[in-house]
């Protein structure tokens, strides 16, 4: 399968399921190029972009637990492989 260049912007509002968040990054860190972490504190929110580079597959099993995270959004954007 072809591999994409791709981005994951999440967004955090319950902070009790960052722990299980980082879990599931770890857990695929070999597809994640760059992470950046931003905490809006005056919002109580925390936001996290990622550049991604992986086959659908792979970037859709990064993703798509993150989005049954409680109090958690994720957005991704997928580019065609370079």
């Amino acid at each position: 399968m072809e591999k994409r260049i791709g981005a994951a912007l999440i967004l955090v509002e319950n902070r009790e399921s960052a722990s299980r968040l980082n879990q599931i990054l770890s857990a695929h860190a070999d597809i994640i190029i760059a992470r950046q972490g931003i905490p809006l504190q005056q919002r109580g929110i925390s936001v996290i972009s990622l550049v991604l580079e992986g086959t659908t597959d792979e970037i859709g099993a990064l993703t798509g637990p993150i989005g049954k995270l409680s109090g958690v959004q994720v957005k991704t954007l997928m580019l065609k492989g370079v």
